[in-house]
């Protein structure tokens, strides 16, 4: 008998509102579902105000006014760094993080600080990556007993270092980058997935979906997509051909004001025959494959602004 196909749900948690409400509720979510995820905690200080940085970027202010930002993150959390200290995530909410372990779901490391992460990391050194890295770590170690095991990068923003990291830390597995997309969110090359880097250890298993945000009230095929229809869409992606997928929320959207979208999304997923699955029970499934070696590689994903890690098409 065939394996179902796998939609492999990876939850990155930006932010401390993120983590108090959004979590526990994907976790009573999940549970229902009795779907497998992976929840990758940002576990260090919350500076999301420090965001406003990018509003000179192409497409920043695009992306802003597509998906209500101000009504998804709060204005507090957008005040943190700003006008407001950032609360230290890991240190306050340790209590939430152990209960998604305990509720039976696969927990790793999304980065210390989002947005500092996010803005900085390609064009820094080792010493600098190292050290952020660490302190990642050794914070996930004293919230749960036991050193990580996976990692997700913020923003999917990482350097040369940052991938070396991982083999020295003993990383089986991580989900960094992206798979390239076309303008309606469908894989620009079929045969997408799992790979590594040329000369390291370590799987990466690239994001071959859209996010919520990436699609919200952008026009595809003469249809602006809203919260009435954008599950529908995502479906259809997923519908033909049906095949192992890596679908990347947040805690601070799927977890609060767009639940309701993803229960369509985790109902019709089950429909379609995937089995809702954690990176842990992905690599499980592919760790004795032969995968490709890749060089690290940046572009660009439509609805997105700004350069990603990427997976070019024909890898």
């Amino acid at each position: 008998m065939t394996p179902a196909p796998l939609l492999v749900l990876k939850i990155d948690v930006d932010t401390y509102r993120g983590t108090r409400e959004g979590v526990p509720n994907l976790v009573r979510m999940l549970t229902r579902h009795a779907a497998g995820a992976t929840f990758l905690f940002s576990l260090g200080p919350d500076h999301t105000g420090w965001a406003m940085r990018r509003a000179l970027r192409p497409g920043f202010f695009q992306k802003v006014s597509r998906t209500s930002v101000v009504e998804h993150y709060g204005i507090k959390t957008l005040m943190y760094g700003v006008l407001l200290p950032g609360p230290d995530i890991g240190a306050r909410t340790a209590a939430e993080m152990r209960a998604v372990r305990d509720a039976g779901f696969e927990c790793g490391i999304h980065t210390w600080d989002h947005v500092y992460w996010q803005d900085h990391v390609r064009t820094r050194d080792k010493a600098w990556t190292d050290a952020i890295m660490q302190k990642s770590e050794q914070r996930y170690k004293a919230v749960f007993g036991e050193a990580p095991h996976t990692h997700g990068a913020a923003g999917w923003q990482m350097n040369q270092y940052a991938f070396a990291r991982h083999d020295s830390a003993g990383y089986r597995y991580a989900s960094d980058g992206r798979a390239q997309l076309r303008d309606d969110g469908a894989l620009l090359d079929p045969q997408a997935g799992p790979y590594r880097y040329q000369g390291l250890d370590c799987i990466q298993m690239p994001t071959t979906l859209p996010t919520l945000d990436e699609l919200l009230g952008r026009e595809i095929d003469g249809v602006v997509l809203d919260n009435d229809n954008i599950a529908a869409h995502l479906l259809k992606l997923t519908a033909d051909p049906v095949r192992d997928h890596v679908y990347t929320l947040h805690a601070e959207l799927e977890g609060q004001k767009l639940a309701p979208i993803f229960e369509q999304l985790l109902s019709g997923w089950k429909a379609q025959g995937y089995r809702l699955a954690s990176m842990a029970d992905y690599y499980e499934k592919i760790k004795q494959a032969s995968l490709p070696a890749v060089p690290l590689q940046w572009g660009q994903v439509p609805g997105r602004s700004g350069d990603l890690i990427v997976l070019e098409p024909g890898h």
